[in-house]
């Protein structure tokens, strides 16, 4: 255990998030996102997982150490229900709070095509499986920076 870590964050999981550089998507998917066969065409290769525990939860632990880009643009992508792309279902209204919390302000998601996420997805840096079961529980982060002002503390 590590003090100020949270227990959902284990070492592969945080040790890809410490090598993921500015601007580098990472997947966080549902059970029925295909997670192991886009891991494999990912920078990392391989598959993460927090897999029991839902996204919302695993979004919360991975933001509480991870930099979103959002000064500079939108930084979470939600994955859009087929036909209805403006519809929000109720995991990503929860991971809207999320990010708006973890932000400190309103942060908007970007919707992004189902097909069209997958392709977003094989060039991430890496995917992190959890369990949700709902579906529409998938979403790309988009890494940002620390001043080092932030840094060194």
């Amino acid at each position: 255990m590590l003090k100020g870590i949270r227990a959902e964050l284990n070492g592969d999981i945080l040790q890809a998030l410490c090598n993921m550089g500015h601007g580098d998507y990472l997947v966080i998917s549902d059970m029925n996102f295909p997670s192991d066969s886009i891991a494999r065409q990912t920078r990392l290769g391989k598959l993460l997982t927090m897999e029991n525990i839902p996204a919302p939860q695993a979004i919360d632990a991975v933001l509480s150490v991870l930099p979103l880009d959002t000064p500079i643009q939108p930084s979470v992508g939600r994955m859009e229900v087929i036909g209805k792309p403006d519809e929000i279902p109720p995991i990503q209204q929860e991971v809207q709070a999320i990010v708006d919390r973890a932000e400190g302000k309103p942060s908007p998601m970007y919707p992004v095509e189902r097909m069209a996420f997958y392709d977003i997805a094989k060039k991430a840096y890496c995917v992190i499986a959890t369990g949700e079961l709902r579906f529409y529980g998938c979403f790309l982060l988009t890494k940002g920076v620390i001043p080092a002002e932030e840094a060194i503390r």
